[in-house]
């Protein structure tokens, strides 16, 4: 089954409907550790029906980690749901690290949790940089995926980058993007990107948080429709230096794709899959002409504008287009 539709959700639905809708908070009935390489050790974790059809979750970031939220996107009654903290991130070790972390050996660390718990095909479910991995994982192994939920699309491409670290974003929140430069010298400014990089890979603790700290604040702050940026306890800074310098360590290194188009250019492997693509219309992070492009390539995959809603996946029409979703995969074969 194939849909071929642009989908607006309107204006009165998106209000009518909360983050309730999410599926009541559980916890996994598995959790493991898979050793991936000599450095690396992932925190793997299952959740929801142990016979019920399998999805992979892949977690935004890159380094953000699984949260219990993501398990919630899911009926426990009906899904087994696949989640892991990618190299370098939340629970997996060692924290922060960015050597032998590329996607090809994200991609490949999802092969080895699918042959580990003996699954042939699963269903593909990713965010932001999540979007990025499933397709890179989807387009790589077709035969292992039974369709793709995907959500604020980043491709990876340099104009999306440079979007976020001085193409555009900043006028739209020049407020936040003059907090952002300020840590910065002035013979810093001309490549915010390259700056930060050195800086969240100082030898000085101190530069390394006070960076990773900038620019998540950076990050949150263009996440939202509305953005309240909590204060990070001292204890979660650890966790924040490590996802702000995977970030830096995959944009500078253009997600290691070559073409930059990778994506876009080997979305034929993935057509005869059934597909949907949820993009808040005003998404600041990864802007909806990623989107709008990815289902101009694939359109047999129906592209979802959630008009009220920004980036993050914890809006609320973002949180409705998503559940919807994995109730209608529910009815495919």
């Amino acid at each position: 089954m194939l849909w071929v539709a642009v989908t607006i959700l309107p204006e009165r639905r998106i209000h009518c409907h909360a983050v309730s809708e999410l599926f009541a908070p559980l916890e996994p009935f598995d959790t493991f550790r898979l050793k991936v390489s000599g450095l690396h050790e992932l925190h793997v974790e299952q959740a929801g029906n142990p016979y019920g059809p399998p999805v992979i979750f892949f977690h935004g970031g890159p380094g953000a980690g699984i949260s219990p939220l993501h398990r919630r996107f899911f009926d426990p009654a009906f899904w087994r749901v696949v989640l892991f903290d990618q190299r370098g991130s939340g629970r997996s070790t060692p924290l922060g690290e960015t050597r032998e972390n590329t996607t090809a050996d994200l991609v490949a660390d999802a092969e080895r949790i699918r042959e580990r718990l003996g699954l042939s095909k699963w269903l593909v479910f990713g965010g932001s940089w999540g979007s990025t991995l499933g397709l890179a994982y989807a387009e790589a192994h077709p035969e292992r995926c039974t369709g793709l939920i995907l959500r604020g699309i980043f491709l990876s491409r340099k104009a999306e980058v440079d979007w976020t670290f001085g193409g555009g974003a900043q006028r739209v929140f020049p407020d936040a993007w003059a907090d952002f430069l300020s840590i910065l010298d002035e013979s810093e400014k001309g490549d915010v990107l390259a700056a930060y990089h050195v800086r969240l890979n100082s030898a000085d603790p101190a530069v390394r948080r006070q960076a990773a700290l900038a620019w998540n604040r950076w990050e949150e702050l263009a996440s939202h429709l509305v953005a309240e940026v909590p204060v990070v306890a001292e204890e979660d800074v650890p966790a924040e230096i490590a996802l702000a310098r995977i970030e830096a360590h995959y944009f500078v290194n253009s997600a290691f794709f070559s073409p930059e188009d990778q994506l876009l250019r080997d979305v034929s492997r993935i057509r005869h899959l059934p597909g949907v693509i949820v993009q808040g219309r005003y998404d600041m992070v990864c802007p909806a002409v990623s989107a709008w492009d990815l289902h101009e390539a694939w359109p047999e995959a129906r592209l979802v504008i959630v008009p009220a809603a920004g980036h993050s996946a914890d809006e609320p029409g973002i949180v409705t287009a998503l559940v919807d979703a994995t109730e209608e995969f529910k009815t495919l074969p």
